[in-house]
């Protein structure tokens, strides 16, 4: 860790979970499909992507029901005719770039279970977790 100007200089990309491992939606998918994914995987919020893999935002478990009751979605067999799209999201997770520093990554994680990482092109690369970063935290406490 070295620090420059009070901000603490660490490659963020140390704590990433790859794109590989991390579950994901595409714009294209529907909402049952969505749900499913979610509940194989146990997640309250999963990053969306665009078809060419670019980061698009996030949906959460409360915009998945709260977009089934504005839309009156009956059981899951009609969820299967409904776009994610068509699910309004109520905030979706900011997401960081690869050389961003360790305050950008706290700033977000103070409010997002997990942030998205991207390139430059704005390509999705992974997530950091927020439990990777209080680890990391807690690390750099216990050392002072």
């Amino acid at each position: 860790m070295q620090k420059i100007y009070g901000v603490i200089k660490v490659n963020i990309l140390f704590f990433l979970t790859p794109k590989s491992d991390v579950a994901y939606i595409f714009e294209n998918e529907t909402l049952r499909q969505t749900l499913e994914k979610m509940e194989h995987r146990k997640f309250s919020c999963i990053p969306l992507l665009t078809m060419d893999g670019k980061y698009k935002g996030s949906i959460s478990e409360g915009d998945l029901l709260w977009g089934m009751k504005s839309l009156n979605v009956p059981d899951l067999k009609a969820a299967e005719n409904i776009s994610i799209m068509s699910i309004p999201r109520r905030a979706d997770y900011k997401a960081v770039h690869a050389d961003s520093n360790m305050e950008d990554l706290l700033d977000r994680a103070i409010n997002q279970n997990y942030v998205p990482v991207v390139d430059d092109h704005g390509y999705f690369i992974g997530i950091i977790t927020r439990k990777e970063i209080i680890k990391y935290c807690y690390k750099e406490l216990k050392q002072l």
